[in-house]
């Protein structure tokens, strides 16, 4: 994946000095030149991207992108520690942001930074899924959850030991703890550590010597289903409609109001979320079936009241 979406000829570098993005086949110069990209104003954002949005002026998107591609760069550096190509992780963090810009709407007060923070991060997800063995195993919400948090936990982990051991495996408790707090099953936590101390796994087939591509495992990985697209346009929706939902929470009791905000708008820089179910029901001295149905109705008039409120 070496084509830069700046490189000249393409739709989105139209005017000079948004062109001047090298490829990422020479990925210094690409940080270096992405970095000296002017930033834009709130004025100038919002003037491009209802440029784009009213007359699809594909030279105001691409303005949009390339002052956005620092931020792709800045993304794709905390997950190197997967093994996987910088150069790839920013061209995936990149086709995020442009369906970010391309649904971007400047009329609902947010910045476009904060619209294609999400973007970038399901594109640079769905990506490495594909490219570890473990892409079986990380196919629920929770499991990829796990799959994105096991290592700052199994760090944090160590650091708490003071280097007193050398265990690189986790101990029973740490499991338990794991387990416990990311709502998944001990065997699953388990699971995949072994498969992350496995390492990488080349996916992608060697080329032959008569210069024919191979055959390999990428080929049976590839799921449509999986694309994050669909997925996460639904909270896209909640995102843009801010004032829509704030109006909408203002409706419910303060329990209620709380076990929304924990269950489905809190969410960590890491893509996890608040607290489960079993947190709360803890909290509130209930039981966990007594917390779903709580947030059950409480969705419920939250519905109607969006539907008014639209």
């Amino acid at each position: 994946m070496s084509t830069s979406i700046g490189a000249p000829g393409t739709a989105l570098a139209m005017a000079n000095p948004w062109a001047v993005v090298p490829s990422l086949g020479n990925l210094d110069a690409y940080i270096s030149a992405v970095n000296r990209l002017p930033m834009l104003t709130v004025q100038e954002e919002q003037e491009f991207a209802r440029k784009f949005k009213d007359q699809n002026d594909l030279e105001a998107a691409g303005k949009l992108v390339l002052s956005h591609l620092r931020l792709v760069v800045s993304v794709s550096r905390k997950y190197l520690g997967y093994g996987l190509p910088h150069g790839d992780l920013i061209q995936e963090g990149n086709i995020g942001l442009m369906k970010a810009v391309k649904r971007f709407d400047p009329d609902q007060g947010v910045r476009l930074v904060s619209y294609a923070l999400h973007w970038i991060k399901a594109e640079i997800h769905e990506y490495i899924l594909k490219n570890w063995r473990m892409v079986k195993v990380a196919t629920t919400k929770a499991q990829r959850k796990l799959f994105f948090n096991l290592r700052s936990m199994k760090q944090g982990f160590k650091d708490e030991a003071d280097a007193q051991t050398h265990r690189d495996s986790l101990t029973d408790a740490q499991i338990d703890v794991m387990a416990r707090e990311l709502n998944v099953k001990r065997d699953e936590v388990i699971e995949m550590e072994a498969r992350m101390a496995g390492g990488d796994v080349l996916l992608d087939p060697a080329p032959g010597d008569d210069g024919d591509e191979g055959f390999g495992p990428i080929a049976y990985l590839a799921d449509a289903n999986h694309e994050p697209t669909m997925v996460l346009e639904s909270h896209q929706r909640d995102v843009l409609a801010s004032e829509g939902i704030a109006a909408a929470l203002e409706q419910l009791d303060p329990r209620s109001r709380r076990i929304v905000e924990e269950r489905w708008l809190k969410v960590n820089d890491n893509g996890s979320g608040g607290l489960t179910l079993h947190d709360l029901a803890a909290e509130y001295g209930v039981s966990a079936e007594r917390i779903r149905q709580i947030e059950s109705a409480a969705m419920k008039k939250m519905k109607k009241a969006l539907a008014a409120y639209a």
